[in-house]
């Protein structure tokens, strides 16, 4: 976890923002780069939000740490959440609709 809190750190101090509008974000190449290259994070998960924002899941290989970060249609990128023990689950096919 002090990882995760380091990475938040290293993200943070270029960005130096009014404290009221503290954000952690910054172009999607440096996100995806920095999280490959400390953690071997990659993503294993994507989807739409309703803001028009493309939500991804990033983990290490081995699960050890994880990320969530979310790019806007204007190419920002901001991490959303990041912690330890990632678990993936097996899909589970739905049955018929009744």
């Amino acid at each position: 976890m002090l990882k995760k809190a380091m990475l938040l750190g290293l993200l943070v101090l270029p960005l130096s923002l009014p404290a009221k509008a503290q954000n952690i974000c910054t172009a999607r190449n440096e996100v995806l780069g920095h999280l490959d290259s400390k953690y071997s994070e990659a993503p294993v998960a994507m989807g739409l939000a309703n803001n028009g924002g493309v939500i991804e899941v990033l983990s290490s290989g081995s699960g050890n740490t994880w990320t969530i970060i979310i790019t806007m249609p204007n190419g920002v990128t901001c991490l959303l959440a990041a912690g330890e023990s990632w678990e993936s689950l097996p899909l589970i096919a739905a049955g018929p609709a009744t």
